[in-house]
């Protein structure tokens, strides 16, 4: 399998007030955290975003528009339309607000996709669907599904295809949607580096 990586940027971010990209902990933007974390783990990076990419340069990846934007599945797409021309299986997507991203994360998702399949991952009872595993089969079947009118929810959309369950422990994917979100994480970076 070649597993290919897209880091969603796209969200209106109304909670935190600001591109939640870029949002800095501990100095840096939360989107290089999550680059740093997911970049390992793929054969290649890029970023889903709408707007002028030139705000992620020092990160040199691929910025992606979104044709048509749909919320992260259309992010997804996106990323698929990029990886397959590249020879990819699949695409790992994670949200750009999840600085902390489980060092096995692609790994366990193809495990739970071992069918071919999607997978996202789950810590308890938490479904966490943007942390999710996206087959280029699938492309054609995404881009029905947003022509389709139907609310463009990840959670339904990778359901309808049979996806598997990662398990990953609780606080796997802690996140930053809020200023007091942040200041946890501001927080748990104090505890030293076994903290995240």
């Amino acid at each position: 399998m070649r597993i290919f990586g897209v880091i969603l940027a796209g969200g209106a971010a109304r909670r935190m007030g600001a591109d939640k990209a870029l949002v800095p902990l501990a100095g840096r933007p939360l989107i290089a955290w999550v680059a740093e974390r997911l970049g390992p783990q793929v054969e290649a990076l890029a970023i889903s975003a709408n707007g002028d990419p030139a705000r992620f340069a020092n990160l040199g990846l691929p910025v992606l528009p979104d044709a048509e934007s749909r919320g992260p599945l259309s992010g997804i797409l996106a990323a698929l339309h990029w990886a397959a021309p590249l020879g990819a299986t699949a695409v790992v997507s994670a949200p750009c607000d999840g600085p902390f991203l489980p060092p096995d994360l692609v790994p366990r998702l193809c495990l739970a996709g071992e069918a071919g399949g999607a997978a996202f991952a789950t810590s308890g009872a938490d479904q966490h669907p943007t942390c999710g595993l996206w087959p280029v089969t699938l492309t054609a079947a995404l881009q029905d599904f947003l022509a389709s009118g139907a609310v463009p929810r990840l959670r339904d959309f990778a359901l309808q295809h049979g996806a598997g369950l990662a398990d990953f422990p609780p606080d796997s994917f802690v996140n930053a949607n809020s200023p007091a979100d942040l200041a946890r994480l501001e927080a748990r970076l104090g505890g030293g580096p076994d903290a995240v």
